[in-house]
């Protein structure tokens, strides 16, 4: 049986269940941080093209790491399942990360809801969409093969805003290009980790 912190000369472990589209931030945050009993699991951040798939591949990983993690934390925000996610967690008494997507916690929920009040009609984009454009927005809307499709999917939408993470020139230049191909106006908001980093940090204290 593990023993509570507070008797053991090491920290408990805790899993994170998370998005793979935030592995690398969350990596970076384990080792900036020195986070060394925080381990990580992903889920494949195709998903993001499928939200109706989370909770039942969510409730599989908790079940498939149950018996050996007694602290379980899983970062992923609602992310378009319309509280099946939050349905999951509420049966395994697992708590997650706040918020509908991952860009309002990484803009921080007051910040995000300014910038869709700004900007109505807002398509998102982070440091690992921008990186992975291609393969998860072209291909995985079928926008190569059918590109009659950007007006039918974007017809509601008016600007592309790249909440980043690093501060990457290119990037930028990457995101202004996915804007242009979607024929959306492009804006940019630095924001950093935002709420992924405060929201670990308040699970992984708990055991530290």
């Amino acid at each position: 049986m593990m023993m509570p912190a507070s008797q053991s000369n090491h920290p408990l472990p805790i899993l994170i269940i998370a998005c793979g589209a935030l592995a690398h931030e969350i990596v970076a945050l384990q080792a900036l941080n020195g986070w060394n009993h925080m381990h990580l699991t992903c889920l494949d951040a195709e998903l993001h093209n499928k939200p109706q798939l989370i909770a039942g591949k969510l409730r599989q990983k908790i079940a498939q790491h149950r018996d050996d993690y007694e602290n379980i934390f899983v970062a992923y925000a609602d992310c378009g399942t319309g509280g099946a996610i939050d349905k999951v967690l509420l049966e395994a008494g697992i708590e997650r990360l706040p918020g509908a997507h991952c860009y309002s916690f990484f803009a921080g929920e007051r910040q995000f809801a300014a910038i869709g009040e700004q900007a109505i009609g807002t398509f998102y984009l982070t440091d690992f969409l921008v990186k992975h454009f291609e393969r998860l927005v072209i291909k995985g809307l079928k926008l190569d093969s059918h590109p009659e499709l950007r007006n039918q999917l974007f017809a509601h939408y008016t600007h592309l805003v790249y909440l980043s993470q690093a501060q990457d020139p290119l990037l930028i230049e990457q995101a202004k290009a996915a804007a242009k191909v979607l024929g959306l106006i492009f804006k940019h908001h630095h924001c950093g980790y935002g709420d992924l980093q405060n929201g670990l940090e308040e699970q992984v204290l708990k055991f530290g």
